[in-house]
């Protein structure tokens, strides 16, 4: 008999477990990858990721997964967000995330910039901006969380990119306008998912008319390169 002891893998999270915010950043990462490499359309991506903050157990999660390929399953090829300057799966976690306060003050994010995987928004009796209409994104998936009492969030983003909303309020307001005025979104466009909550406040997500990534690719390039150069 033998008996040494072997150190054994961790067990996987039960089916029945509710999930948590790691569980869904991890599917949310999946189905970002899968949008990327091709194997799911726009439309599908987008039936999934409304399934995904409505579900609430890991076995209804994985479900949303089962057909798909783990990260890092396909390594030996380039997926076609490292092409277009998008960070992989792994390089999600390095991204510092970003904090916005605005306490009886006002706060701004635009022009330039590069937004990481997550950025916090907290407005108490302020005013927020978050204009993403020149911002150079780095990964698939970008979520904005905000936290609204008795002030104003407005968060903007190009016509092709895709757009949703989650969240609630309480004598406030949330919206997120998805529908952009430039037709469907492109596939191959950043998705941004705002998760908010306004207690006598306002956020409001919507499309800027006009603001579109026309080639995400070479736009990434060139907007790399033109970072490099000063005036």
């Amino acid at each position: 008999m033998d008996l040494e002891k072997h150190p054994s893998a961790p067990a996987p999270a039960p089916a029945g477990l509710r999930a948590s915010d790691a569980d869904r950043d991890r599917i949310a990462q999946i189905l970002a990858d899968a949008l990327a490499e091709g194997r799911l359309t726009s439309e599908e991506h987008s039936d999934r990721l409304d399934s995904l903050y409505e579900l609430k157990t890991v076995g209804e999660l994985d479900v949303l997964v089962r057909d798909l390929p783990a990260p890092g399953a396909a390594a030996g090829q380039q997926p076609p967000y490292a092409a277009a300057g998008y960070a992989g799966p792994q390089q999600l976690t390095e991204l510092p995330a970003e904090t916005l306060v605005a306490v009886f003050s006002s706060s701004s994010r635009k022009g330039r910039w590069r937004p990481g995987a997550n950025t916090r928004a907290v407005s108490v009796l302020g005013d927020i901006t978050i204009d993403l209409t020149e911002a150079v994104f780095q990964q698939q998936v970008t979520e904005i969380n905000v936290t609204c009492v008795l002030g104003n969030v407005e968060i903007l983003v190009p016509e092709n990119v895709t757009l949703r909303g989650y969240g609630s309020g309480v004598l406030g307001n949330l919206e997120v306008h998805g529908e952009g005025r430039g037709g469907e979104a492109d596939p191959q466009a950043p998705v941004v998912i705002v998760r908010g909550f306004a207690l006598l406040g306002n956020i409001e997500a919507r499309h800027k008319r006009g603001a579109r990534l026309v080639d995400l690719a070479r736009g990434l390039g060139k907007r790399a390169g033109d970072e490099g150069e000063t005036t």
